[in-house]
């Protein structure tokens, strides 16, 4: 699936040469329906559909730097990037005056998943020691408490979508998941394959933040954000690649 929004991805910033670029942070842990990454760049996905209708709008080439979890911290307080998207301030690691935030643009829902042989619900604190499938240097802070007792470990893979793929190998019984990515990852397999939901660990709401910096229109920026969300736009994104609208019209709420 790839909206005319992705297909202009594409074009790259060529036709913005001699413009002054937004740049943006893509998570190379983040997988579909999130973004697809090939060759180093995003070429489709929610996220970066959101980004590139953002940047037209006010302007602004849109330039994407595909950055680990563990650097995007450090990314934004260096300058090398302007602006984050899907994300709350509870992952921030540095509190700066610098930084503004947007309205709630998202609403994310982090779940516990097993195969298909699993059972329906399950108490994390009430499983045996065991491995859990997660992405490297994402945060869980429902599971952390037990991370951190011992008793469950992390098996950290680079990307959501190779979480859930070593799921469905049998290299751990559980994994977490956000919602969108375990729909799509299902997509792609018969009913007997398919991973399910055992437990909601988190539901919250997630926005975008942006350098406070006199070489960015900040405050543009953040007004058209509020009108994407308020017109519909990126609801409509999200419904284009899930097939639903984003849970946080009926759910208000918590790398």
């Amino acid at each position: 699936m790839r909206s005319a929004m992705g297909a202009l991805l594409l074009l790259g910033t060529g036709c913005f040469a001699e413009e002054v670029p937004l740049r943006f942070a893509i998570t190379d842990g983040w997988a579909m329906p999130m973004v697809q990454i090939e060759r180093g760049r995003p070429t489709q996905g929610i996220l970066p559909d959101i980004m590139t209708s953002l940047a037209t709008r006010v302007g602004m080439p849109a330039q994407f730097h595909v950055l680990s979890r563990a650097r995007l911290d450090g990314a934004m307080e260096h300058g090398e990037i302007d602006m984050r998207c899907y994300v709350s301030p509870d992952w921030v690691d540095h509190e700066a005056p610098d930084y503004l935030w947007s309205v709630p643009l998202f609403f994310q829902r982090d779940v516990l998943v097993g195969s298909s042989s699993a059972p329906v619900k399950i108490n994390p604190a009430a499983l045996a020691q065991q491995s859990i499938g997660t992405v490297l240097s994402y945060r869980y802070p429902t599971l952390q408490p037990l991370f951190d007792n011992g008793h469950l470990r992390r098996d950290d893979a680079r990307s959501q979508d190779q979480v859930l793929a070593k799921l469905l190998a049998g290299r751990y019984h559980y994994a977490v998941s956000n919602q969108w990515a375990l729909d799509w990852f299902n997509q792609r397999h018969t009913a007997d394959r398919q991973l399910h939901e055992v437990a909601v660990l988190q539901e919250q709401q997630l926005s975008c933040y942006l350098r406070n910096d006199p070489n960015i229109p900040v405050q543009r920026i953040l007004q058209t954000l509020q009108e994407m969300k308020a017109s519909g736009e990126i609801d409509a994104i999200i419904q284009l690649y899930t097939g639903r609208g984003d849970g946080s019209q009926a759910s208000a709420a918590s790398l």
